[in-house]
């Protein structure tokens, strides 16, 4: 086994049932993803548009492909052929081209809405007030081509864990004061939060998937 197998194999003991591990791949070669593709592991999130193109296309097709970083609206048509989750869904304006990109390439495209949890500027997502009006708007309810399948929040960047643990539960309480809320195109099933840096206190606060990267691949020189 290699290094990078050990690690998920390790990480797959640690993380309790249901929660998924997706592997944060950015900047890695594509040999390093099939090594951990050669032991079964399919779901690699990436941040940036055209290396997750290059990716795709040389890649296996039953690969389950994460976009986690920022989206910009010009950017989506490249990867909604055939993005399997788009984790950082920040504002109605990005959703609504991804529903129209989506409908245009003939599929319904899962989505995660960023609400912004942390204490920091660097950080993006849509505010509570945001998101309640937009997901109650008879404008979104028009949106045939994506479906909301879940929140995404990233903490502070901080050693203070317990700020950490209180923007985890902000985001856990958003989803279950909206999760009765039912329209064809919104049903809340996955919460993503949690990096290699406070993942365990991600899954402890709620988390449904955990975006993992430098605990799989080592840290980025």
């Amino acid at each position: 086994m290699t290094e990078i197998q050990k690690n998920i194999t390790k990480l797959h003991e640690c993380i309790p049932a249901g929660v998924k591990l997706v592997a944060v791949s950015k900047f890695k070669p594509k040999e390093l993803l099939l090594e951990a593709y050669e032991i079964g592991f399919r779901a690699f999130g990436e941040n940036y548009v055209q290396e997750l193109v290059d990716k795709y296309e040389a890649l296996p097709k039953d690969i389950e492909w994460h976009f986690i970083g920022h989206l910009q609206t010009n950017k989506v048509k490249y990867i909604a052929p055939f993005v399997s989750l788009i984790h950082s869904v920040d504002s109605f304006k990005l959703l609504k081209e991804i529903d129209k990109q989506s409908s245009k390439n003939g599929r319904v495209i899962d989505c995660l809405l960023q609400i912004y949890i942390a204490k920091e500027d660097s950080k993006s997502g849509m505010d509570k007030t945001e998101y309640l009006q937009m997901i109650d708007s008879e404008e979104f309810k028009l949106l045939k081509n994506i479906k909301v399948k879940g929140l995404m929040g990233m903490s502070t960047f901080t050693d203070n864990m317990d700020l950490v643990r209180e923007e985890f539960r902000s985001l856990k309480e958003l989803f279950e004061q909206t999760r009765s809320f039912h329209a064809s195109n919104f049903s809340l099933e996955e919460i993503s939060m949690g990096m290699s840096g406070d993942w365990p206190l991600a899954v402890e606060e709620g988390s449904t998937m955990i975006r993992v990267g430098s605990s799989i691949f080592g840290s980025r020189s």
